[in-house]
C-alpha cells in the first residue's frame, strides 16, 4: 500500500511539474509569440527600476519611475517619468528624437535620431510591442530556456548585436519575456569591463488608457534647450 501511495504521489508531482513547465520551448515559438502580441499592441504602461553598474568603482546607479510605450503609425514612442533619485523625464518620438529633461536644471538635452532612428527603435521595442522575427535583423538570437523572475515563469532570450558599433557598447543582451503578455519583465545589457545595465519592469498594463500628458515634457517657459553635436 505504501508503495502504491508513493507511486501515486510521484505521478501527481510529475504531472503537476509537466503542467507548470513554461512553453514555448524553442526560439521560433518565442518569436511567434512576440509576433502575435505585436499584432494587437497599442500601448503599455509599466513601473521600472534601472540599475547601471560600474565595476571599476563598484557603484550602482539606481533609478525608478514609470515608463510608457505606444505605437504611433509605423513607429513606437517611449516616455519615462523618473521619480528616484531625482525627477527626470525621457521622451523618444520619431519627430524629435530622444529628449531628456532635468526639472532641477530646467534643461532639455535633445539627440536627433536621424538615420539611426531604426537603431533607437530596435532597442526601445525589445520586448515592448516589437515583432519577434524583426529582432533577427539586428541580433543573433538564442533561446536560453525558461527562467523564473520574481517567482514568475519567463522565456529568456540572449541577443548578440550584429553591428560592430553596437557590440562596442553591448557585448550581449538578455531579455526575459512574460508568456502571458509577451512583454519584457527584465532586460540586461552587458558592457565591457564588467559593467552592465539591468532593467526590471512590474505592474505592466497593456492596451489600457494612458495619462493624457504621458508623452509631453513638463517644461516651463524658461526651459533651456541643448543639442549636442
Amino acid at each position: 500500500m505504501k508503495r502504491l501511495v508513493l507511486v501515486a504521489s510521484l505521478a501527481v508531482l510529475l504531472a503537476t511539474s509537466a503542467m507548470g513547465q513554461a512553453k514555448p520551448v524553442d526560439l521560433e515559438q518565442v518569436l511567434n509569440l512576440l509576433d502575435s502580441k505585436s499584432a494587437n499592441f497599442k500601448n503599455v504602461q509599466t513601473e521600472f527600476v534601472w540599475d547601471q553598474y560600474q565595476k571599476v568603482v563598484n557603484d550602482h546607479d539606481i533609478q525608478k519611475g514609470v515608463m510608457y510605450f505606444r505605437r504611433a503609425g509605423s513607429s513606437v514612442e517611449m516616455a519615462a517619468d523618473v521619480t528616484y533619485p531625482a525627477p527626470k523625464y525621457v521622451l523618444f518620438t520619431e519627430k524629435d528624437g530622444l529628449q531628456v529633461y532635468l526639472p532641477k536644471a530646467d534643461e532639455v538635452t535633445s539627440y536627433k535620431a536621424g538615420k539611426n532612428r531604426g537603431d533607437f527603435e530596435a532597442y526601445l521595442t525589445l520586448g515592448f510591442g516589437g515583432r519577434g522575427h524583426d529582432l533577427a535583423k539586428s541580433f543573433d538570437l538564442r533561446y536560453a530556456g525558461a527562467e523564473n523572475v520574481d517567482g514568475k515563469a519567463t522565456y529568456k532570450i540572449e541577443l548578440v548585436p550584429k553591428a560592430q558599433k553596437v557590440r562596442n557598447m553591448f557585448s550581449h543582451i538578455r531579455i526575459w519575456i512574460d508568456p502571458q503578455t509577451g512583454m519584457s519583465v527584465k532586460q540586461e545589457f552587458v558592457e565591457g569591463g564588467g559593467d552592465y545595465r539591468i532593467a526590471t519592469y512590474t505592474s505592466i498594463q497593456v492596451n489600457r488608457p494612458l495619462p493624457r500628458d504621458a508623452f509631453k515634457l513638463k517644461t516651463t517657459g524658461r526651459t533651456k534647450y541643448i543639442s549636442p553635436n
